[in-house]
């Protein structure tokens, strides 16, 4: 009986020490293991962590996206994305200020305005669109820019690069935009191709694809002037030729420096759905229907020869870029927000 009880006793004993082995344990824990694990996780997420909200409008910016749109629906992109279609640019700009959206594809003097605006904290990073604007004429007297003086001129885009591009290329060839002409300016490019088509309109500008819409609706209109070789004219003969720019991709600076190589994927793929676009008019014209970039894929896979989609970077991007808004500061230094961006401007991937 005394053996058992002295037995007892010493399991006891041996219980009540690996107790107290385990609490040492666990309350002298190495902080190089658990807590370090805890505290490497909470550092910057990886690129594919990270949900880029992009904002992209109808028309050429948002059908040179489409493609990169498709994949991040099929989930087959390096980043998340979350994307908006903008009716005009306006849409964009405030949401873009209070930091809704990270990245946004817009006319090339919004960027430099924004820039200005939000005191640098905003980049560019590449241009996606050249000259996409044309003069329709539902008649036969419009034949040079100098015979527009005098007509009543429909047109889109008021307080944006359209404005700008217009009211240059008047002044170049004499015509004053306040006295010379009448300038009816609609809100939505869709509006404007309807009144063209229904021919309650005689003249207007319009960008493409609406300009194909319209050829394709009323046999009677025709492109009277590509205003993008009036650029390379006027610009030749103040002696500052440039490529006319109209639309560019922009980035939170902030949010760059923080996510830059969610940031680059992003470049990459972009690329990738402008290269795409352009050489497969076909299959792209029926994204840009399914995204509803555009109603009809037909008016699309017309259109997109003459959208002028493309992926400008790096220096090029940058010469490109000043070029066109030296032209539109020299013209009008509000239409860029009142100066020309610094260096600091330019994307550098």
């Amino acid at each position: 009986m005394k053996k058992s009880t002295k037995l007892l006793s010493l399991l006891l004993a041996l219980s009540m020490l690996f107790a107290l082995a385990a609490c040492g344990t666990t309350g002298t824990e190495d902080p190089s293991s658990t807590g370090a694990a805890s505290g490497a996780q909470s550092t910057a997420p990886a690129a594919q962590d990270v949900t880029l909200n992009v904002a992209t409008l109808k028309g050429p910016t948002g059908i040179g996206m489409v493609k990169l749109m498709k994949d991040a629906k099929d989930g087959s992109t390096a980043n998340k994305y979350n994307f908006t279609l903008a009716g005009a640019p306006d849409e964009i700009t405030a949401k873009f200020i209070k930091g809704e959206f990270d990245i946004a594809a817009v006319p090339v003097n919004l960027a430099a305005t924004l820039y200005n605006k939000m005191k640098g904290n905003v980049q560019v990073m590449a241009v996606n669109t050249l000259g996409v604007l044309y003069i329709l004429e539902n008649g036969n007297s419009i034949h040079s820019i100098s015979d527009l003086k005098g007509k009543t001129i429909y047109a889109t885009g008021k307080g944006a690069t359209p404005e700008y591009i217009l009211n240059y290329l008047l002044e170049q060839n004499g015509i004053d935009p306040e006295k010379d002409v009448t300038i009816e300016y609609k809100s939505e490019h869709a509006e404007l191709a309807t009144l063209m088509a229904s021919g309650k309109a005689e003249i207007c500008m319009l960008p493409e694809p609406n300009v194909t819409s319209v050829l394709r609706e009323n046999k009677d209109v025709h492109r009277a002037l590509n205003l993008t070789t009036e650029w390379d004219k006027a610009t030749e003969k103040a002696g500052k030729k440039s490529t006319l720019a109209q639309g560019c991709i922009i980035v939170n600076k902030e949010f760059a420096q923080k996510n830059k190589s969610a940031v680059d994927k992003f470049l990459t793929e972009y690329k990738a759905s402008v290269d795409y676009v352009t050489a497969s008019a076909v299959d792209a014209s029926q994204l840009v229907e399914e995204f509803g970039i555009m109603p009809k894929a037909l008016i699309a896979e017309l259109a997109i020869p003459n959208c002028n989609i493309i992926f400008l970077e790096g220096d090029t991007m940058k010469s490109t870029m000043q070029a066109n808004l030296n032209v539109l500061f020299q013209a009008n230094a509000k239409s860029i927000g009142g100066a020309m961006p610094g260096d600091d401007f330019y994307y550098s991937h």
